[in-house]
């Protein structure tokens, strides 16, 4: 069985430093931005971590790709997050 997933010291730093700028930012609208920048790169980190598993397992939509109606069309569009409102974790 592998392990389970552990951040590394570097990631952990870098979660706390980015954890203190958020607790010292007063302002709502940076506040928005910054929410809007996570929310991107969550499901861009999925897309990213669904097209892995999908070449290693050779299954290319199982994981959330495109569906029959848009099977064919270029494979950027694999890359696409599934907005499903699911908190999957990666």
């Amino acid at each position: 069985m592998s392990e389970p997933l552990a951040l590394s010291l570097g990631q952990k730093f870098e979660l706390e430093r980015m954890t203190r700028m958020i607790d010292s930012t007063g302002d709502t609208q940076s506040l928005r931005g910054l929410a809007k920048q996570l929310l991107q790169a969550w499901h861009t980190q999925k897309a990213a971590t669904e097209w892995i598993m999908r070449q290693q397992l050779g299954t290319p939509s199982q994981f959330g790709g495109p569906t029959r109606s848009t099977a064919g069309t270029s494979r950027d569009s694999d890359s696409r997050p599934d907005v499903n409102g699911s908190m999957d974790v990666l």
